[in-house]
């Protein structure tokens, strides 16, 4: 199906499902030459695993990550790269009991309303677990923007009624952070900790900002590099909204106010978050993720059964309390997905 496939010239396929036998990605697009390896890809997969923390779903996936074609010699072929991440502790008997159930706010009843049938095994493509494959995918396009300078850093801005700056928590005990925002992190987890244990959820803001980017990436009229970005990131199941720059806030000021004024040394303000036109201006690109609170909750809910019968639905099973912690890594990769893409479609304009 089309739905699978993301980008023109740098452009992936993601397959399988949350306890199918795998999950994995072929990527086309990638340029020969480029140094290549399972570590690349396998340390951003470690941000993303699950069962890194209280916060995040106890289920043990190693996420290991098999190189199956496309390098050589430790360097990219230009061929199709195809990735696989085998799946190790899926407990699909933790579903049985709600296998005809729909859980509100979940995809159940609309996959069942478009394929005619489901996975309900840990919701099939419907889950988290397809990301998996879009980092490994994203890793590469890290890699090679890397190359151009360009540099890509997500966070969790807010969560749990709590704002802090830059602050992927994650990897709250691997990466030095500032002391305010280890305060936040010390306010948000205990949040979070309870909400699980009374079998709830919440939601959170993921900033994302990319600096080194250079001036004119992006195809109007409609791929402008925002609305490519919008659709990579409103891909993400958990996603439900998109802003860019000063975003919703830019409704409280004036054209005077809003407008990045420029002279002699550039932009004297970034208010559209590096984009005009639908086109990079050179300066730092910033946009925001609304993250809505997990839909598999284990508290008691009203819903139907594939009859139409009312009941009442726990879902109990191994999910995230949050998912901002696991996506962060996520929009990392799908905003590289995007960049790459628009640096080929970019390089070929002038061909």
């Amino acid at each position: 199906m089309a739905g699978s496939s993301f980008g023109q010239l740098f452009k992936l396929s993601t397959f399988g499902e949350s306890h199918g036998g795998a999950v994995g990605v072929v990527l086309d697009g990638a340029p020969p030459g480029v140094e290549l390896n399972e570590t690349d890809v396998q340390k951003e997969l470690d941000r993303r695993k699950p069962g890194q923390s209280s916060v995040t779903t106890p289920r043990q996936e190693p996420d290991t990550i098999h190189l199956m074609s496309g390098v050589f010699e430790g360097k990219t072929t230009g061929t199709p790269i195809l990735m696989i991440l085998y799946n190790k502790d899926a407990q699909s008997s933790a579903y049985d009991d709600i296998k005809d159930k729909f859980r509100p706010g979940h995809a159940d009843f609309t996959y069942l309303k478009k394929y005619g049938m489901r996975d309900f095994r840990g919701s099939g493509r419907a889950s988290g677990r397809e990301t998996a494959a879009r980092v490994a995918a994203g890793a590469v396009a890290k890699k090679i923007l890397a190359g151009r300078g360009v540099t890509i850093t997500a966070w969790t801005q807010r969560c749990a009624g709590i704002s802090c700056e830059t602050i992927d928590y994650t990897v709250i005990e691997k990466n030095p952070m500032r002391a305010a925002d280890l305060n936040a992190a010390a306010k948000m987890v205990p949040i979070i900790e309870q909400l699980a244990k009374d079998g709830d959820s919440v939601g959170g803001i993921v900033e994302c900002r990319i600096t080194g980017v250079a001036a004119g990436l992006g195809e109007p009229v409609f791929d402008k590099l925002e609305a490519d970005l919008a659709k990579a990131m409103m891909s993400l199941g958990a996603v439900k909204a998109f802003e860019v720059g000063l975003g919703f806030g830019c409704v409280d000021l004036n054209g005077s106010q809003h407008n990045d004024a420029m002279d002699s040394n550039g932009f004297k303000t970034n208010n559209a978050g590096g984009i005009l036109g639908g086109i990079s201006t050179g300066e730092e690109i910033v946009f925001r993720i609304a993250v809505k609170p997990t839909s598999s909750i284990s508290k008691l809910q009203h819903t139907v059964d594939t009859h139409g019968t009312e009941m009442e639905i726990r879902t109990i099973g191994r999910h995230d309390p949050c998912i901002c912690p696991r996506i962060v890594p996520v929009v990392e990769a799908m905003a590289a997905i995007v960049l790459e893409d628009h640096y080929k479609r970019q390089a070929a304009l002038f061909q």
